[in-house]
């Protein structure tokens, strides 16, 4: 199980062509396994260099991955079939390379060495690009924020942009789903180097080979918290930091968009855990780049799935032929264009492509978010009722006058499940991407607002929030908030969601204690989608105070569900009248 997480960060090779079809033989590729690069500390890193026939200069496309850099082999050929040349290397503490690993810590550094010794390797024309994604995204966001200055661009798909707010918390709650399975993806290789060191912590441990699944825990326990430490101590620290503080800005991307000098691909997708820090990346590097070529040169790409998968079906749903997307050919395309001087579609095109669901087709635009979309409130309403897909709950553009709220009671002991959405990295226990809400919506702790069947398409794309008045009898308590696309037969697609804890409602940086009983306003970023509601369908919001466990169960006590285990049943009530206008707060492209 362990080392099957690891390959879905290989993101779909079984959809790749063979090596026959690349267009140049084996025998043409000239390849180094393992060439050593001295890091600036002195720790050694390994490389494989996969090179042209023929002496050059080619431009250099580098990969620096946690993920182990013989997975790179295919799309390596198949760069070098297109005159580039290819570098490869486990980052520190990983496969061959020496050092700790420890996420994210050694990447800039590294990142600059790495690019500045591959741009002097022989038949290399001193262009570096890099690409991947993932934590190979980050490994390039971060390298690009010390810019080295033979770094000529990047190419990070499906990652992060802070990695407190997008990789280990968001809106405060802890990505329990994530946090434990990638790291306990990224355990064996750990294991395997400790006991070659022998690490006393480790001889004799019954978790070697690791079968438990997921590895670490949010509760680990005091056998558990021993093991955390020797394999994963990082995992701990993400424990002890739930806010964002110094611990994090120290390498948040967001702190550092004036840093990056380089023009960017931005691979986004709609159903990835990574999608609201790849737009912002987008965004970021376009307003504050620290040059004209970085401000210039976005490019913004936004397909279906990501790490819940690229092909045309992703969870249950057929999005059409034309979803399947081909990253390696995209990725190849961009630098024949960058770093080759080819007039393809990132010459000729707008600067935004984007899958447009519902409608199943891609469509450029003129940049993003779009201009044209205009920001739409769908106020809620109900007659107290609006419990489970039976109740009573409706959302239209009429404000509410004079209606009574609706409370549901949330119990940590009995969380409402994930079901679908943006997950990663075990599709085996809990699959990803849209699937019916069908479960989620039958709880009487799950509050139901729709429209009715629509009159015509209507087309949402661009950031979406939930803007809610709310109470709660708890001294801290969850809400979120799920769009969902529901067709004339009930299914009920889950489209984009969010979660906010009370505690961080006025920012990330600061928990602020709720009073019980006192009314306060949430807004609930639920990142973006592009999604055509088509006639006779409604659109819906899903209200409720768990996401379980995607995100881990708020106790309603104040206090982390790393530190108590203490659960405490609480009444929250949504309101929704003229003082209290709460609302789903959507951008409508006019057709």
């Amino acid at each position: 199980m362990l080392k099957k997480t690891l390959c879905l960060f290989a993101f779909a090779v079984s959809l790749l062509p063979s090596l026959s079809a690349l267009g140049q033989s084996a025998s043409e590729v000239s390849v180094e396994r393992g060439v050593a690069m001295k890091t600036r500390d002195g720790v050694t890193l390994y490389a494989d260099i996969y090179r042209p026939a023929g002496e050059g200069p080619f431009p250099v496309l580098l990969q620096r991955t946690p993920y182990d850099k013989n997975n790179a082999s295919v799309f390596a050929h198949q760069a070098v079939a297109r005159g580039f040349m290819v570098v490869v290397q486990d980052v520190r503490g990983r496969y061959t390379s020496e050092g700790e690993w420890y996420p994210f810590k050694h990447e800039t550094d590294d990142g600059y060495d790495t690019v500045e010794w591959a741009a002097a390797l022989p038949h290399s024309n001193g262009k570096v690009g890099m690409f991947g994604g993932s934590y190979v995204g980050a490994t390039q966001m971060l390298t690009a924020i010390g810019h080295p200055p033979h770094l000529a661009g990047i190419c990070p798909v499906v990652t992060a942009s802070n990695y407190h707010e997008n990789w280990t918390y968001q809106g405060g709650a802890f990505e329990q789903w994530f946090d434990e399975s990638w790291t306990s993806g990224l355990a064996q290789d750990t294991a395997n180097r400790a006991i070659r060191q022998s690490t006393n912590a480790l001889l004799g441990s019954n978790a070697l080979p690791l079968k438990q699944y997921p590895v670490f825990n949010i509760q680990t326990g005091a056998n558990g918290a021993v093991l955390t430490r020797v394999l994963a101590p990082y995992f701990l620290d993400w424990l002890d930091h739930p806010a964002y503080d110094s611990y994090w800005k120290q390498w948040s991307i967001e702190e550092n968009f004036a840093s990056i000098q380089v023009p960017a691909l931005t691979i986004a997708a709609w159903y990835d855990l990574f999608q609201g820090g790849s737009l912002r990346n987008y965004l970021g590097i376009k307003a504050h780049g620290g040059s004209e070529a970085a401000r210039n040169g976005q490019r913004l790409l936004i397909a279906i799935g990501g790490h819940s998968g690229w092909d045309r079906t992703v969870g249950t749903v057929d999005f059409g032929p034309d979803a399947v997307f081909d990253e390696n050919a995209v990725t190849l395309a961009w630098y024949e264009y960058l770093l080759q001087g080819k007039q393809n579609e990132f010459a000729t095109e707008k600067p935004v492509k984007i899958f447009v669901m519902g409608e199943n087709k891609w469509r450029y635009e003129d940049d993003w978010p779009l201009q044209r979309a205009q920001e739409t409130s769908y106020f809620l309403h109900s007659a107290g009722k609006a419990n489970s897909a039976s109740g009573d709950g409706s959302i239209s553009v009429a404000p509410a006058t004079r209606e009574a709220p609706d409370s549901f009671v949330y119990d940590p002991a009995n969380p409402v499940p994930t079901v679908g959405g943006p997950l990663c990295c075990d599709s085996v226990h809990l699959a990803p991407g849209p699937r019916d809400q069908k479960e989620v919506e039958s709880r009487a702790d799950v509050l139901i607002y729709s429209t009715p069947p629509l009159d015509h398409d209507t087309e949402v794309t661009g950031l979406v929030t939930l803007d809610l008045f709310a109470q709660s009898s708890a001294a801290d308590t969850d809400f979120t908030a799920k769009l969902i696309d529901v067709g004339p037969d009930g299914f009920a697609q889950n489209l984009t969601e969010g979660i906010l804890r009370a505690r961080y409602r006025e920012s990330t940086s600061e928990a602020k204690p709720i009073v019980p009983g006192k009314i306060y306003e949430y807004k609930i970023d639920m990142w973006s989608t592009s999604n055509v509601f088509l006639k006779g369908h409604r659109i819906r919001v899903e209200v409720s105070s768990s996401n379980f466990p995607r995100f881990d169960r708020n106790l309603n006590t104040g206090t982390s569900a790393a530190e108590d285990a203490t659960f405490v049943k609480a009444t929250n009530t949504v309101l929704h009248d003229r003082e209290h206008p709460s609302a789903l707060v959507l951008p409508v492209v006019p057709r």
